[in-house]
């Protein structure tokens, strides 16, 4: 059963940074974390690939996939805890991985605000927060 945590009003702006702590089961395969104004529209898809070992970082506009940037540091291990951080830049979003390495990827489509999250798959969300 994967998981799914959602929220619909978060008010994330520009500066601030989210924290996600969670716990991926011995069993992980995948999991996406999903920032934007919905799920039609998500300025970072962050999804790392357990099974491929890949990160994949995409963006979504309309309900349309953009072109998909992969990163080989692959620092997430079926059955540990992991922390992950992503800082919600003016051009960037910058995601702090549990092994201190950073992904950046661009702010597409020019949010000032992020209003929605979700995660999904192996990854069951223990704490969250944002400043």
């Amino acid at each position: 059963m994967s998981e799914k945590f959602e929220i619909l009003n978060l008010e994330l702006k520009v500066g601030e940074t989210l924290k996600l702590k969670g716990k991926l089961p011995s069993d992980a395969k995948s999991f996406s974390f999903n920032l934007g104004s919905g799920p039609s529209d998500i300025g970072l898809h962050f999804n790392p690939r357990l099974s491929e070992n890949v990160i994949v970082c995409n963006s979504k506009s309309s309900n349309s996939w953009e072109s998909e940037e992969r990163s080989s540091l692959m620092c997430f291990t079926p059955g540990a805890d992991a922390k992950v951080s992503i800082k919600f830049g003016d051009g960037n979003f910058e995601v702090k991985l549990p092994d201190g390495h950073e992904i950046s990827f661009p702010n597409r489509h020019g949010y000032d605000k992020i209003t929605y999250l979700s995660v999904k798959g192996d990854f069951k969300v223990t704490s969250f927060k944002y400043e």
